[in-house]
């Protein structure tokens, strides 16, 4: 399963360059990425506790992990692939410390890891869950460089295993063995490119997506099945972001369907169908659509010219969701009647396409015909270059 759980708030964008949150930082919910367990911060008020939910057997449960004082709301936690939860605290200011939960008994067992300092302005957040399941990353992101740590999986406590030059956000993984990934990079107050890191060479950097030379081009989600990618940028509208999609490896242009844009709401995709193998079309992509009204969910594959749109149950944790390999959506909710639900929503059927509603490519119109079209189209991972490598060493 491909799971992702991505929460946006006015404090996660980076657009400011002053916060290094953004797309893909683990928030409310964060599910493994087998879809296999999840977790959150639960509790009323500012009693809260680490919760692990099981989502992989007949029915979902949670079980709560407490100890012996509450967590502080800006915890940070992940979920690894045999139930533990890694817990990241920020200690004085400005040192992080790392440990696992997991339930012994009547009791929850608590090993602590080791701390990384991030002095000053740096602040570190968790990336994502790694594909293997066992490491976790995080990254600490100061003005000028930003640093990746392992701070599990690792023998000796968090190391440092790369420093890219800018200031990154996101965080999205490009395989299925947690060695490539890929940040949003900004570098001297330019705009924002997303590059792609080789964690097995040293943080290699290569450049991954430029639409335009001037745009914002941020990865949100990526597919590592169908190589399926999910975009936001300005390139088609200076100053105003759209969501687009494009393919790993591919020469054909990003494409920004003008169905993922509302003009009362916001789009963000959350969630992409896996085992849909270089079947990138045919991939159903979850969306949060969130307007003055609330949130509710909406569903799009690249080959449809129409989003189709359906009411989230009651107490959805929203922004998180998984598909299942058949096309299921599956929706984590918590109600006072139901504190761990999990909703399987077969999505609507693709209605057929109508007139105007066609993916627009990204390609922006020359101001005059003796300019020089721009190229708008994802580096390709053979140009990049990253494939046919073998590790260092």
């Amino acid at each position: 399963m491909t799971a992702c759980a991505i929460e946006i708030t006015a404090e996660d964008d980076d657009r400011d360059g002053e916060l290094p949150g953004g797309v893909g930082r683990p928030t409310a919910f964060t599910i493994t990425a087998n879809g296999a367990y999840a977790a959150r911060l639960a509790g009323d008020g500012d009693a809260l506790y680490v919760e692990r939910w099981t989502l992989d057997g007949p029915e979902p449960y949670a079980v709560p992990l407490p100890l012996g004082q509450p967590e502080e709301r800006g915890t940070q936690l992940l979920p690894l692939a045999d139930g533990r939860v890694l817990v990241a605290r920020r200690v004085d200011g400005r040192r992080n410390t790392f440990s696992l939960l997991y339930p012994t008994g009547p009791a929850t067992g608590e090993l602590r890891l080791g701390s990384v300092e991030a002095p000053g302005s740096e602040r570190l957040v968790l990336l994502p869950p790694s594909p293997d399941g066992i490491c976790a990353y995080a990254m600490c992101v100061g003005p000028d460089t930003t640093t990746l740590w392992l701070v599990a999986g690792g023998a000796f406590g968090p190391e440092r295993v790369a420093e890219v030059e800018g200031r990154c956000t996101g965080g999205i993984w490009l395989d299925r063995t947690g060695r490539m990934l890929a940040l949003d990079r900004r570098l001297d107050g330019g705009p924002v490119k997303a590059v792609a890191v080789d964690l097995e060479r040293g943080g290699e950097v290569s450049p991954l997506l430029q639409i335009t030379e001037d745009s914002d081009d941020r990865l949100l989600l990526a597919d590592p099945d169908s190589g399926l990618l999910l975009i936001r940028s300005d390139a088609p509208s200076p100053g105003h972001d759209r969501l687009g999609w494009g393919v790993l490896g591919s020469l054909l242009p990003v494409r920004f369907p003008e169905c993922l844009r509302l003009d009362d709401a916001a789009v963000t995709p959350f969630a992409v169908q896996p085992g849909q193998v270089l079947m990138p079309e045919s991939c159903r992509v979850a969306l949060r659509i969130d307007a003055a009204g609330g949130s509710w969910v909406g569903t799009w594959q690249p080959s449809a010219r129409r989003m189709g749109q359906l009411a989230a149950p009651v107490g959805w944790l929203a922004g998180s969701g998984l598909w299942t390999a058949g096309g299921v959506l599956r929706l984590p909710y918590a109600t006072v009647g139901a504190p761990c639900g999990l909703a399987d929503v077969e999505p609507p059927p693709e209605p057929e396409a109508g007139p105007g509603r066609e993916s627009e490519p990204a390609a922006v119109t020359p101001a005059t015909a003796a300019e020089e079209p721009r190229v708008c189209r994802p580096v390709p991972l053979q140009q990049a270059p990253l494939t046919d490598r073998r590790p260092a060493g």
